[in-house]
Order: C-alpha cells, then structure tokens, then sequence
C-alpha cells in the first residue's frame, strides 16, 4: 500500500479534470490516518477554493453547529478527516455549483479511505456522498436521512448544510429536533467529549 504521506502529495499534485475546472485544480482534503470521524461532503466551493480550507465557508458553521464542536476541534486532523467526493472547486451552474468532477473518487477514494483504520463514525452529506458510501439505497435524500437510524451508531446520512437548503429544514423540523441532539452525542462520545477546545 502507498503510504498516506507519499498518497496526500500525488492527491494534492492531481490534474486529472484541470480541463474542466473554471479556477484550475485546487485539491482541498483534510486526513491523518488516526482521524475516527469521516466527513463525505460534495466538492469545495468557491470560497473554500479561495483558502484551501475545507467548509471554511456558511456550509462549515452549520455543519459544526450540527456536530456541536468548534473550528479547532473540526479542523484537528488527527480526529477529523474531510474528503468530498470531488477534490476541487467544480464551478457553478444555474442553481448552485455543479457536481463533483467524476473523475475524482474513482481515482482517489478507496486508496484515501484505507488508510483510515480507526473511523467509529461517517458523515454521508448530500446526493453524491450516498451514492458512493450507500450504494444500495434507492430513496431520495429526505427519505435516506429519515432512515439514519438503519445506519447508527456508524454512518449517518446528512442533507448538505448550505444555506441553500434553509427550506429543506424548514420542511423537515424532525431533522434538527431528533437527528442533531443524537449526533452530537455521538460525536462527543467519539472524541471523548473534546468538543469546545
């Protein structure tokens, strides 16, 4: 097996979709292999392009405000690793920036996620991320989040926590009143209740 460092660089060097990315490639991933908590989001956007730190951006305040933990602690490598399923800033479509190059998690995913030996817990956000890490479920992303407790205490399906999507939570209060405190939870208990620091 490639080691994780000599893997990270040839990650961080990738030109594989160059052609198609607006801004030119910009490989953002957060991961040392002792990470026990996975986060599977889409692909950066542009903000995140701009400063190479993964969900540095509204989508980042929401999703640790779900997870009840702070910037350092979210961005603590040696707990936490973050990689999308795209790597790069993909551009922007009508309504939101476009998928996740597909060139992307075929070429890098499975030899990443080997090295994470000791994951307790994955964080499936958006269509994209269930596609790959629950190839069998056939429902729409309200119905796959509805049914996280098929998946508990291991993976959890989670809507992307964009401001995109304020109206999804409106139409899903269940969400942030059952889903949110069980998470939380989780995660404390994974990180030995080292969430604040």
């Amino acid at each position: 097996m490639t080691s994780l460092e000599s893997l990270l660089t040839d990650v961080r060097a990738c030109t594989l979709c160059a052609k198609h990315l607006p801004l030119g490639p910009h490989p953002v991933l957060q991961m040392q292999a002792s990470a026990q908590i996975l986060i599977a989001g889409q692909a950066p956007g542009r903000k995140v392009h701009e400063t190479g730190i993964p969900f540095n951006d509204a989508s980042g305040d929401r999703l640790r405000s779900w997870l009840g933990i702070s910037r350092e602690v979210f961005y603590d490598a040696s707990q936490i690793a973050i990689l999308p399923m795209g790597f790069c800033f993909p551009g922007t479509g009508k309504s939101g920036d476009l998928p996740p190059r597909p060139e992307c998690a075929p070429a890098w995913r499975a030899p990443l996620l080997s090295h994470l030996k000791n994951l307790k817990l994955a964080l499936v956000i958006g269509q994209y991320a269930m596609a790959y890490h629950l190839p069998n479920e056939t429902g729409t992303l309200t119905e796959i989040v509805q049914s996280w407790h098929k998946y508990w205490p291991h993976i959890v399906p989670l809507p992307h926590p964009s401001p995109r999507n304020n109206f999804w939570l409106k139409r899903n209060p269940w969400f942030e009143k059952e889903l949110v405190p069980q998470l939380q939870s989780r995660v404390a208990e994974i990180l030995g209740g080292d969430t604040a620091h």
